[in-house]
């Protein structure tokens, strides 16, 4: 048959990982259809008859036999002579069945009807994969570096499919090379055009709580509930987590003898510094283990205003804050509650905002941002250390310290 070497164009698609043999059939009959009504002006009198595990095709035109000359639609109409060269014994009224090969169609429909063909199974492909890394959303996937750029990686998995990480989904610390294995959630899959855009992130709080599920046997068996986690990628995270069985410490389960359990993650996280914490309802007890290092003397909550004033013994405030404001800045998020440190014991401290006359807003933001807030808690730290820290000159730090100096002064 003439067909079968004109049909190779959907032939090479019936191992199609995405595709199976009922919606393969449909495509190419869609196709098909397409083109024969272009080409015909209707397709409603065509049978279709498809074999796509041989690549066979049939296409049958049905008309109906008319007197000479009576033919008004060449279409669905053939003459009693033209009928007769078919078969001989046809007689009008009949109905004449005739094989119409691809090659009838002209060469050009035919490239345009491999193309149709071509763009149809890959808009089918691209729906299926949109679908099914969908339904793998807030997952962990594992894909290969295939090519580097300044804004993003390029990863493809095992069966070719492109993901992309971008330069603000990857760890400070990351540093890739081509053929390296990357692991990150799948956080993304959005439809654009006809092809689906993956988006994976090694920085989203859901690729640590996954970790988690992946490293800790109890976590994944649910034993052990992750309630919240939180995290300044490559920094700092806080993980808390609760077990309804009162013979699992989860804490414990979690990091593992010496640190043994948790080390994969720590290693896969750019060494990232992990506190877990045992969760509690009891918020002003939950605000004192959030601030883990430091050893909390008294916690004041406003429930309403989500504010908690947490009281320490001097040398334990730069544990509560932390480097660079890390460790208060997660514990807040982790609790809810907008967190103030006041050193016990002391007095008289002032708050910053009291300052606003001489020193402007933008550079008190500055200090608050790294967990100082009041006169004392700059006055403590070293202008070094403050440079390091902040976004501003030393020339700004070392005049509000000259300004604070003089309150307590006076």
């Amino acid at each position: 048959m003439e067909n079968l070497a004109l049909i190779e164009s959907f032939s090479e698609f019936k191992d199609d990982k995405f595709i199976d043999r009922v919606t393969l059939m449909a495509i190419l009959e869609e196709v098909f259809r397409s083109a024969l009504k272009k080409k015909f002006g209707s397709d409603d009198n065509f049978d279709i008859i498809i074999n796509p595990d041989k690549g066979d095709l049939e296409i049958w035109r049905n008309r109906v036999v008319v007197e000479d000359g009576e033919v008004e639609d060449p279409n669905e109409e053939i003459s009693l002579s033209e009928a007769r060269k078919i078969e001989p014994d046809f007689e009008v009224g009949e109905d004449v069945s005739e094989e119409v090969k691809l090659i009838d169609l002209g060469r050009r429909a035919i490239l345009a009807l491999r193309q149709n063909l071509i763009s149809k199974i890959h808009e089918h492909d691209n729906t299926t994969i949109y679908k099914q890394f969908k339904d793998l959303e807030g997952e962990i996937y594992t894909a290969e570096v295939h090519h580097i750029r300044h804004k993003a990686v390029i990863l493809l998995d095992d069966e070719g499919n492109e993901i992309i990480l971008p330069k603000e989904k990857q760890i400070p610390s990351d540093f890739f090379r081509k053929g390296d294995n990357v692991r990150g959630i799948i956080e993304s899959v959005e439809l654009k055009g006809n092809k689906p855009t993956i988006i994976m992130s090694r920085t989203s709080p859901v690729f640590l709580e996954q970790l988690f599920f992946q490293e800790i046997p109890e976590v994944f068996d649910g034993l052990i509930t992750i309630k919240k986690a939180v995290r300044i990628p490559g920094e700092k995270a806080k993980v808390a987590v609760d077990s309804y069985d009162d013979r699992i410490d989860p804490v414990g389960a979690c990091v593992g003898m010496k640190g043994s359990r948790i080390h994969g993650i720590v290693r896969e996280l750019g060494n990232e510094n992990i506190d877990v914490i045992n969760w509690t309802n009891n918020a002003q007890l939950m605000v004192t283990r959030a601030l883990s290092p430091a050893r909390v003397s008294s916690v004041k909550l406003n429930d309403e205003k989500k504010t908690a004033q947490v009281y320490l013994k001097p040398d334990e405030v730069s544990k509560a804050i932390g480097r660079g404001g890390h460790n208060i800045r997660l514990a807040g998020q982790l609790t809810g509650y907008e967190i103030d440190v006041f050193r016990e014991g002391v007095e008289e401290d002032v708050e910053l905002t009291e300052f606003s006359d001489e020193i402007e807003s933008w550079v008190i933001e500055e200090f608050k941002k790294i967990g100082l807030d009041t006169a004392r808690s700059v006055l403590e730290q070293d202008v070094n250390d403050l440079i390091k820290r902040t976004d501003l000159e030393e020339e700004t730090i070392r005049e509000v310290v000259r300004i604070l100096k003089e309150e307590f002064e006076d």
